[in-house]
């Protein structure tokens, strides 16, 4: 039911619930994961409550998204979190980047540095800078 969805909560009943019903549930929270605590939902809350509450700010990330963009364009799902997190965090390291986003800080990958590649490609080199090794957002 929520398969995919990166959810952080500091309440261990919630973590357990929010496990069984598909998400990857984090006691620590990190700028990629939804705040649960945040959404405000008291027991007992069915799953579909629960479901359309995490849907509502998933939705509302989207709409962040095109305001930060000024305009309604579809990414791919690493792309939106590298621009969804640089907006949010006011900037970020490669390694933090790369551990925001779920990979291990010192991996090899090359999903990161690529997707900033077709993000600078799309909206200009301008949009995503490297200042002393921090990513931000640019201007477009």
């Amino acid at each position: 039911m929520l398969n995919g969805i990166r959810i952080y909560s500091s309440d261990e009943t919630w973590r357990q619930i929010l496990t069984d019903l598909g998400a990857n549930v984090s006691d620590i929270w990190d700028p990629t994961c939804l705040n649960f605590d945040a959404l405000g939902i008291i027991e007992p809350a069915t799953p579909i409550i629960i479901k359309t509450a995490i849907q509502n700010a998933v939705d509302g990330n989207i709409q962040l998204l095109q305001q930060i963009l000024g305009k309604n364009v579809k990414l791919p799902y690493i792309q939106t979190q590298i621009i969804l997190l640089l907006y949010k965090s006011g900037g970020l390291s490669a390694n933090d980047l790369r551990n925001a986003l779920g990979y291990a800080p010192n991996t090899t990958t090359h999903t990161v540095d690529t997707a900033i590649y077709q993000l600078r490609k799309t909206f200009g080199r301008d949009f995503i800078k490297n200042i002393n090794g921090v990513y931000k957002i640019g201007k477009l």
